[in-house]
């Protein structure tokens, strides 16, 4: 019997419930984070030791597609994309039924949620134009979010609540890192945000909903034609970068680099323009 069949003959038991334990604990899973955890799990089943290397993609699989059948009737489903960065395929738990911010908001604050709100429109919106394709922000003006707009603060009755959904610089920071930490947001080398595999998964439909206008051609969220999922970056094409590089190869980053002392990687950059051609 192979590990395959291990999981259908235990369709929805020990093996698959612990499987979607972890899945609960870790929000999202590549293969490779996998296979520790069903070895385990195989190896508690079969009362003997299963090592990592023998765990398969199929055992993987088989595990999702049963785990699925499971899941399906309390509306999640664990669905997969690929980094856009790495080109790892990556798994998360998904809720089918939530709208909007949902998932982030079941564990976040009122102020918090305005504050993912507000970084979210920053990303797509204010650096994702027909000029420049970032899609992604930059720490220190992540930070600079802080403070709700003067839409944000009104009650329905009119009123100013010069308070409401504001954080401090150090809320900020450590809501930052807690989105960091849960799967909802990546952090570059350079300290740039974007939304990650997970977060892409979760809040598509959100995303198009938000972003995309039906009157207007331009469509700030694309999705690939092949594989449906949202595009957040791409190579050169010989005229512009899409994602943090449409920011850090531009003259006025650069300039800025140099202000601050810091020696532009221009090399790297025209090394990577070349490659790409």
């Amino acid at each position: 019997m192979t590990f395959r069949d291990v999981a259908f003959d235990m369709e929805y038991e020990d093996t698959n419930r612990a499987f979607i334990q972890a899945f609960f604990a870790r929000n999202v899973l590549t293969f490779e984070e996998a296979r520790p955890l069903l070895a385990h799990i195989f190896s508690v089943h079969e009362k003997r030791e299963i090592s990592i290397a023998d765990i398969t993609v199929e055992d993987f699989n088989s595990m999702i597609a049963a785990a699925n059948d499971a899941l399906s009737p309390l509306d999640y489903v664990i669905r997969s994309t690929r980094g856009q960065e790495d080109n790892e395929r990556y798994y998360a738990l998904v809720n089918t039924t939530s709208d909007q911010l949902t998932q982030i908001a079941t564990i976040h604050s009122s102020d918090e949620i305005g504050y993912v709100k507000r970084l979210l429109d920053e990303i797509f919106d204010a650096n994702n134009t027909e000029r420049r394709e970032a899609m992604c922000i930059a720490g220190k003006d992540a930070l600079n979010l802080t403070r709700a707009g003067r839409r944000e603060t009104q009650t329905q009755n009119g009123e100013n609540q010069a308070t409401k959904f504001n954080l401090t610089a150090h809320e900020a920071e450590v809501l930052l890192a807690k989105l960091v930490a849960e799967g909802w947001l990546n952090k570059s080398q350079k300290g740039f945000y974007s939304l990650s595999p997970r977060g892409l998964m979760e809040l598509k439909i959100w995303l198009e909903e938000t972003y995309n206008d039906e009157e207007n051609e331009y469509k700030k969220i694309k999705t690939c034609e092949a594989c449906k999922e949202v595009i957040t970056v791409l190579p050169w094409d010989g005229q512009h970068y899409v994602g943090e590089k449409a920011i850090t190869t531009s003259e006025s980053y650069l300039r800025g680099k140099r202000r601050s002392g810091v020696r532009p990687a221009s090399d790297d950059i025209q090394a990577d323009e070349d490659t790409e051609e």
